[in-house]
């Protein structure tokens, strides 16, 4: 069982490059590309704004891809899947997506995760969803949707949205009824209180349209992004749950290195990798 991580809180601190290797050398499989920097989105403007990073341009963005790959590639780690920017609800960012799953076949990345719209039912999420899958096609990069929350100011907890519930998350995929159109269960979201759910409930109803992780910590409250072990998900009947359904995709890591307790980045990086290991290994036993 194959583990991997996101790149985009390290490369916070190295930049893209210098974190495929650091990701490497740490002791991971495999890295998801994260491409947020291809739209970034001003949460305070609630618009898309233009930082200059080379993701935001395709020539750029691609040649970054291909750049990644080869370095992964020679220190004995692939690209096993990538994040789209977000939110979809932005018309310029949902304009960004077809070149997301190029260019997550340019790093060599067979899934790409993208958000539903938190406020939009299965049916109208369906719609983007079914605009993007000649693209998915087309590169050979599954789409993969993931369950969502909303965050409710009078009772301070989450409060449903797309995907959040595992009536919801099924139903999302099977009106597209496609098989480019895949789960990522992040066991952070499924884990928050006031959602009423837990991953591995989640991971049983979903069955065998889970076919990538998102895998963190948290106080069963907020969204912390914490290392896994660290707080309070009990992982052991998330593994359960993913044997049970024949899990066969690999362990990705959503955890924010900034939150990980460290000397440097590589020895947080370290502790990441061995917190992976560690739940790969309780899949094998």
């Amino acid at each position: 069982m194959k583990t991997s991580t996101e790149i985009g809180s390290t490369a916070a601190f190295t930049g893209m490059e210098k974190a495929v290797e650091l990701v490497a050398k740490a002791g991971f499989d495999c890295w998801d590309f994260s491409l947020f920097g291809m739209a970034t989105y001003s949460w305070s403007k609630r618009e898309r704004v233009y930082v200059g990073d080379p993701l935001e341009q395709r020539d750029t963005a691609l040649k970054l891809a291909q750049t990644l790959r080869k370095t992964g590639e020679s220190l004995g780690i692939t690209c096993n899947q990538s994040h789209a920017p977000f939110p979809v609800s932005c018309e310029p960012i949902r304009e960004c997506l077809p070149l997301a799953l190029e260019c997550t076949a340019e790093a060599g990345g067979k899934i790409c995760v993208i958000h539903p719209d938190n406020n939009k039912n299965a049916a109208e999420n369906a719609a983007m969803y079914k605009e993007l899958l000649p693209y998915a096609h087309e590169y050979g990069v599954m789409i993969a949707t993931e369950n969502m929350w909303n965050w409710d100011n009078e009772t301070d907890q989450a409060t449903s949205a797309a995907c959040s519930d595992g009536k919801s998350f099924t139903e999302h995929i099977d009106i597209v009824n496609d098989p480019f159109l895949v789960a990522c269960v992040d066991v952070g979201h499924a884990e928050m209180k006031g959602l009423g759910t837990t991953a591995a409930d989640m991971i049983k109803e979903l069955g065998h349209r889970v076919k990538a992780l998102h895998l963190h910590d948290n106080d069963k409250w907020h969204d912390d992004h914490a290392l896994p072990f660290t707080k309070k998900i009990d992982y052991a009947p998330v593994i359960c749950a993913l044997k049970q359904i024949g899990y066969a995709g690999e362990f990705t890591l959503e955890t924010n290195l900034a939150k990980v307790e460290r000397t440097d980045v590589f020895d947080g990086l370290k502790k990441m990798s061995q917190a992976a290991k560690r739940l790969a290994e309780m899949f094998c036993s």
